[in-house]
């Protein structure tokens, strides 16, 4: 077994949030899924674009803070990820940076996180089967300026959900399809799935 392999095979849930396919994105998280199966690991890539959805994210109807299962009560594609979610030991985030912020299509995932933590208002405390995990974000745009913003605010999540945290920022990926261009990128991604992978 090589150094940086599994001991036993992580289950890795990567949602890519471009609504392009063969776009910058897409390619980055190929390239991930390559390096992340030749470490030994399970990887399950979910196009968020592709998902049916009954709304357009979070309701606040905060009907999952009623209920003993960590479920979203809303009955489509994205309460189904939801539930992967919390059965991997690996969420990787990847998105093309929209107007300082990742996709929408994405977005609506993430707000309906909300169902995955419980609060006790009284102690002021939450559970949640998050903890523990690794959330990894991959993040591309034409330039560098707002890639930082962005991945601070997954790194927030991340923290105040007891989850470490890596991110691979990709600036000047430029034209859709075109992050292929950027010397060493492909072998840079598969790094990174090696840094994920390894301890936390």
């Amino acid at each position: 077994m090589g150094k940086w392999e599994c001991a036993m095979p992580k289950k890795i849930l990567v949602l890519s949030g471009s609504p392009k396919k063969n776009g910058n994105t897409e390619k980055l998280v190929a390239w991930f899924a390559e390096g992340a199966r030749s470490g030994g690991a399970e990887v399950r890539i979910v196009r968020a674009a592709l998902l049916r959805s009954k709304s357009n994210g979070c309701t606040s109807c905060r009907a999952c803070q009623k209920m003993k299962e960590y479920e979203c009560v809303i009955n489509d594609d994205i309460k189904d990820v939801l539930k992967d979610m919390a059965r991997s030991d690996v969420i990787v985030f990847a998105s093309p940076l929209y107007f300082y912020g990742p996709s929408a299509q994405l977005k609506l995932i993430i707000d309906r996180m909300f169902s995955l933590y419980k609060w006790d208002n009284e102690t002021d405390t939450f559970t949640s089967p998050m903890g523990g995990k690794v959330m990894a974000l991959i993040l591309n745009a034409y330039e560098d300026i707002g890639l930082k913003t962005v991945e601070r605010s997954f790194k927030l999540i991340a923290d105040y959900s007891d989850m470490s945290f890596k991110s691979l920022l990709v600036p000047d990926a430029r034209e859709s399809g075109e992050v292929g261009k950027i010397k060493g990128i492909r072998a840079k991604t598969i790094s990174f799935a090696k840094k994920v992978l390894g301890p936390s």
